[in-house]
């Protein structure tokens, strides 16, 4: 059934280009969390263990809600690796050694770039396709990545 909210067919299709491609790069940070998680090693091992899987957690709830924002405004969200890997502007990356310093600067990164993405989506989804309710969603999103990069960053410093 065709929706009727208020925004061109044309201007939904864009969007969920914007919000698929987001939807990819949060999986793809989502499994280096996870092997995170997994493959931590060094003397700190119990705390960064249980905090990459707070931060896989919460990113378990922020990949949900990005695909039923794509479902919502009528449209399919991308849901297998194949697709992930090749909307995503992030790398998979393979590691010389399994310890959480390596991890968080590869995770710093990886949200970095998802945050700058996202701040140069806000105005192309509110005032070229004239989705108010997708930009304050992801007014949301990113604030939430600002709070864990600055998390992650206080790892390095």
């Amino acid at each position: 059934m065709k929706i009727n909210i208020g925004i061109k067919e044309k201007d939904t299709k864009a969007v969920a280009v914007i919000l698929n491609k987001l939807l990819a790069d949060e999986h793809v940070v989502y499994v280096k969390l996870r092997n995170a998680h997994w493959n931590v090693e060094g003397p700190d091992f119990h705390a960064q263990h249980l905090f990459f899987e707070t931060l896989y957690n919460e990113l378990a709830e922020t990949i949900d809600e990005i695909a039923e924002r794509v479902r919502s405004i009528g449209h399919y969200a991308v849901g297998t690796m194949k697709e992930f890997l090749a909307l995503s502007q992030l790398t998979e990356t393979g590691y010389q050694k399994n310890d959480a310093l390596g991890y968080i600067k590869e995770l710093l990164a990886d949200y970095e770039a998802i945050i700058a993405y996202i701040r140069e989506q806000i105005d192309v989804v509110a005032d070229e396709h004239n989705d108010a309710g997708t930009e304050d969603f992801l007014v949301g999103i990113m604030a939430a990545h600002e709070k864990t990069a600055w998390m992650l960053r206080a790892h390095v410093r």
